[in-house]
């Protein structure tokens, strides 16, 4: 098990576990949503085929245990509602740890993304994971600069990631 996974863990609404291939038919409708995609390049334009990748990638990076994302469950329902974790990332050729996250268009606007980034966030500093933390944001995409700045975060620097400009937040620990 990766020791970056929340497995097990909960917040006020949600409970992280790992994410499983049942999930996959869940967490197609994000792929489906132009929405959510929308200011990241390079992904497959299939969404069966983009939601697989992402899926590949996610059971990939639990086996070479670096870090992944857990699949949030609302505990009033039952229901997927997200995916969110902690990322190894290499940016500018520097190793960091990144907190990732992702939520169904039709939870947005409920507070969700933040509250999973905060439990990511007060996990990784709890377990002393790294003296800092970051999130991968792509420059255009405003509603995910909103969550990483109400986790505390500020803009460190803007560069280019997988052929992406991005803006890179920054917390600190403590």
């Amino acid at each position: 098990m990766s020791k970056y996974l929340l497995e097990n863990q909960s917040s006020e609404r949600l409970f992280f576990r790992k994410i499983l291939p049942s999930d996959f038919e869940a967490w197609l409708p994000f792929y489906h949503d132009p929405r959510s995609t929308q200011f990241w390049e390079g992904l497959p334009p299939d969404p069966i085929e983009a939601c697989q990748t992402q899926f590949d990638r996610a059971f990939e990076r639990y086996e070479m245990e670096m870090g992944g994302m857990n699949a949030l469950i609302l505990e009033a329902t039952g229901e997927l509602i997200g995916i969110c974790g902690l990322l190894v990332q290499v940016v500018d050729d520097i190793e960091e740890l990144e907190i990732g996250y992702s939520v169904l268009p039709k939870f947005w606007q409920q507070g969700f993304a933040i509250e999973a980034a905060q439990k990511c966030k007060t996990f990784a500093f709890e377990n002393n994971f790294a003296s800092s933390l970051i999130s991968i944001i792509h420059v255009d995409n405003i509603p995910s600069q909103k969550v990483a700045l109400k986790n505390g975060m500020h803009l460190d620097k803007t560069t280019s990631y997988k052929d992406n400009p991005v803006h890179i937040f920054r917390v600190n620990q403590g």
